[in-house]
C-alpha cells in the first residue's frame, strides 16, 4: 500500500490569448490608448510572450513586483539584475532596457525653438537660399501658428519659367491640415525680377479670400528675385 497521493495533472497557465478579449493588453491599448493601460500591461505588450509557469501579463507583474512595483528602480537596473528575475532572459531584458531609454529621453527632450515671422525680411531670410537654387518658378507657403512662429513649410507648386500654377485650395488644405493659423505665401521669378504682376495680385486677393472664410489669416505673400524681394503687403496690394 502506498501513501503517495496523486495530485493530478500540472494546470498550465491561462495564454493572454484565452483572455477575454477586453483584459487583453494589446486590444486594451488599440481600443482606450495606452494611458489607460496598466504599468504591468505595457510591459506584457512588450513581452508579446509569458512562460510555461506565467502568462506575459503575469510575468510583468513579477517582475514589478521583484522591483516593489517601483519604474525608476526597473529603468535603473542592468541587464544582469534583470535576468534575477525568473522567466526573464536576456531578449527581454535588452527590450525592457531599450523601451524604459526611449521613455528617459522623451522625458529630457526638447523641441527646437520656432522662427517667429515679424516681417518681410524675416521671410526673405528664411527661404532666400533656397529660392536660389531654382531655375524654375517654385511657390511656398509657411504654415503658422498664433505666435507667427513658422510650423512648416510646404512645396505647393512649381512650373517652367513663365509661372506656376498655385491653386488656393491647395494652399489652404496644407494649412488646415497641419491646425495653423496664419500663413505667409511666397514665390520666386526666375527673372530675377521680383516685381508682382496682375496675376501675382490677382492671386493674392483670391487668397485672403478664401483664407478669411474658414479663419485663416493670410499675412503677406513675398515674391523673390535674385538680389532682393518684395511684399506684397508693404506695397500695400492686398
Amino acid at each position: 500500500m502506498t501513501n503517495d497521493i496523486d495530485s493530478g495533472p500540472v494546470r498550465r497557465p491561462v495564454t493572454v490569448r484565452e483572455m477575454a478579449v477586453d483584459d487583453r493588453p494589446r486590444e486594451r491599448l488599440e481600443q482606450r490608448g495606452a494611458e489607460a493601460l496598466r504599468d504591468a500591461e505595457l510591459l506584457a505588450v512588450l513581452f508579446r510572450t509569458g512562460t510555461r509557469e506565467l502568462n506575459a501579463l503575469a510575468l510583468a507583474d513579477s517582475l514589478l513586483g521583484h522591483f516593489n512595483g517601483n519604474l525608476r528602480r526597473l529603468s535603473q537596473a542592468t541587464l544582469e539584475e534583470l535576468q534575477q528575475v525568473k522567466g526573464i532572459g536576456r531578449v527581454k531584458a535588452i527590450e525592457i532596457k531599450a523601451a524604459l531609454e526611449l521613455g528617459k529621453r522623451l522625458e529630457n527632450h526638447k523641441k527646437p525653438a520656432l522662427k517667429k515671422i515679424t516681417c518681410a525680411q524675416d521671410v526673405w531670410e528664411l527661404l532666400s537660399g533656397k529660392f536660389r537654387e531654382y531655375e524654375t518658378e517654385y511657390f511656398k507657403v509657411l504654415l503658422m501658428n498664433t505666435k507667427n512662429e513658422v510650423l512648416k513649410t510646404h512645396d505647393v507648386s512649381n512650373g517652367g519659367v513663365d509661372g506656376t500654377d498655385a491653386m488656393p485650395r491647395d494652399v489652404l488644405s496644407q494649412a488646415v491640415r497641419e491646425r495653423a493659423t496664419a500663413i505667409i505665401v511666397a514665390h520666386n521669378h526666375p527673372s530675377g525680377d521680383p516685381e508682382p504682376s496682375r496675376a501675382d495680385i490677382a492671386l493674392t486677393k483670391r487668397l485672403a479670400e478664401a483664407a478669411q472664410l474658414i479663419g485663416i489669416n493670410l499675412l503677406d505673400h513675398v515674391i523673390f528675385g535674385y538680389e532682393r524681394h518684395v511684399s506684397l503687403k508693404e506695397r500695400g496690394l492686398m
